[in-house]
């Protein structure tokens, strides 16, 4: 039974790599090798246990009713002119400052594809009037959009905290320095390629047709106020953590966002109802696009273990640490760049795998948070993901042409997240 898991599994990536819709594909599978091993109901009660779960649907929900509010309010609007102003000074160093840029503006904002929007409509005109190539200045702003792996909601965190039984901005803790060196070591990486390539300056239309509308950052009226809005449930997690412990009892991330929820709508003067009907909206979403793939991705790996493939992988990985060592980081990220998506994969990683973490000789959270981070990295790169096509819509260049500026940066970055599990 084992083989025909693993033909299973091996027909489920080929499915999600040729864009079949994820959940669909997970369940099926998960159902399908729950059914050869005589149990079809399990699938459908570990689908079930997800989607009610305790722990992450109050947290995920609540970002991304978050994150539609600050889209009503326009507050990610004033974030990013807010940042985007210094950069016009900064001349040579334009290029990593937008990786920089992206990244920190992602912790507050998780949406990749909504960053890569918010940002590269600002951020590349900008680049490009100053004389950077369009494909660099839009791989710059790919390049920071894995940012969200320090975000409190983040999914992946959520579930990494709970494998490991640890809080959440914990978990933060230790998976902030990977992704910081992880994103210089892209922005360095990417500067790098652009001077190589002579693309960092000097860069002049070749067609009238071919410039792009330049943003008048400069005339943009920032409101200090909605400006701080994104910045402040993060802001309440970090004073109310026990690891601070200003508050007497720990935030929560809800309570938080929720707090942010209620600053938006006082400092944008935004009707009550229509900030409520966006926080809904956002919710929703979340739950359908979020934590319907991990509810997939669980019935998945269940029917992994029910088959005898994750006993198996588990046996293989005690007897050789090395199998582990080089999965966790590439498995994701090539998987990743060939989807457009890493979180199907990610999800079933650590489902399956992170649980058993101590039995391979490594640190639970580290294995998790590697995971997680290296798909963030493949979709940094990946031609088919969809902030890498809006990047390389707004820049009017082909989505390949990023993958060919980051790659060196992301495969260095993905070396290092292994290095980094045999010393962490």
């Amino acid at each position: 039974m084992i083989w025909v898991g693993l033909v299973i599994i091996i027909l489920t990536a080929v499915a999600i790599v040729r864009r079949y819709e994820v959940r669909l594909v997970l369940f099926t599978s998960g159902f399908i090798m729950c059914l050869l091993s005589g149990a079809p109901l399990r699938a459908i009660a570990a689908f079930q246990s997800t989607i009610v779960h305790g722990t992450f649907v109050p947290i995920i929900t609540t970002v991304m009713g978050f994150a539609f509010v600050l889209k009503l309010t326009e507050c990610d609007t004033h974030l990013v002119n807010a940042l985007a102003k210094p950069m016009t000074a900064l001349n040579k160093a334009l290029i990593p400052a937008a990786v920089v840029l992206t990244f920190i503006i992602n912790i507050f904002i998780p949406s990749a594809a909504g960053v890569g929007a918010a940002v590269g409509a600002i951020i590349i005109p900008l680049l490009v009037a100053a004389g950077i190539h369009p494909a660099a200045a839009a791989s710059a702003v790919l390049a920071g959009t894995f940012g969200s792996t320090l975000n409190p909601g983040n999914a992946h965190i959520v579930m990494v905290s709970g494998i490991a039984d640890v809080d959440v901005m914990y978990t933060i803790s230790r998976i902030a320095p990977l992704s910081i060196v992880s994103m210089v070591i892209g922005a360095i990486a990417l500067t790098v390629v652009s001077v190589i390539r002579k693309e960092n300056s000097g860069y002049v239309p070749a067609r009238p047709e071919d410039a792009l509308v330049q943003v008048d950052v400069a005339g943009f009226k920032v409101n200090p106020l909605k400006a701080l809005v994104p910045v402040t449930p993060l802001v309440f997690l970090v004073i109310g953590s026990p690891m601070v412990g200003l508050f007497p009892v720990p935030l929560t991330v809800p309570q938080a966002m929720i707090g942010g929820i209620v600053l938006a709508g006082l400092v944008s003067l935004t009707n009550a109802q229509k900030v409520s009907s966006a926080f809904f909206d956002g919710m929703g979403s979340a739950f359908g696009q979020v934590i319907g793939i991990i509810a997939a991705a669980t019935a998945f790996t269940t029917g992994m273990d029910l088959i005898g493939v994750t006993p198996a992988l588990i046996a293989a990985m005690e007897r050789s640490e090395a199998i582990v060592l080089i999965a966790a980081p590439f498995g994701p990220m090539l998987i990743t760049v060939l989807a457009g998506s890493g979180d199907a994969v990610s999800m079933a990683f650590n489902n399956a795998i992170t649980p058993h973490a101590a039995q391979f000789g490594f640190d639970t959270i580290t294995l998790g948070n590697i995971v997680n981070l290296a798909g963030g990295i493949g979709r940094s790169m990946s031609p088919v993901g969809g902030v890498g096509i809006i990047c390389a819509a707004l820049a009017k260049v082909n989505p390949i042409e990023l993958t060919k500026r980051n790659a060196a940066g992301m495969f260095l970055a993905t070396v290092f997240l292994m290095i980094s599990l045999i010393i962490f």
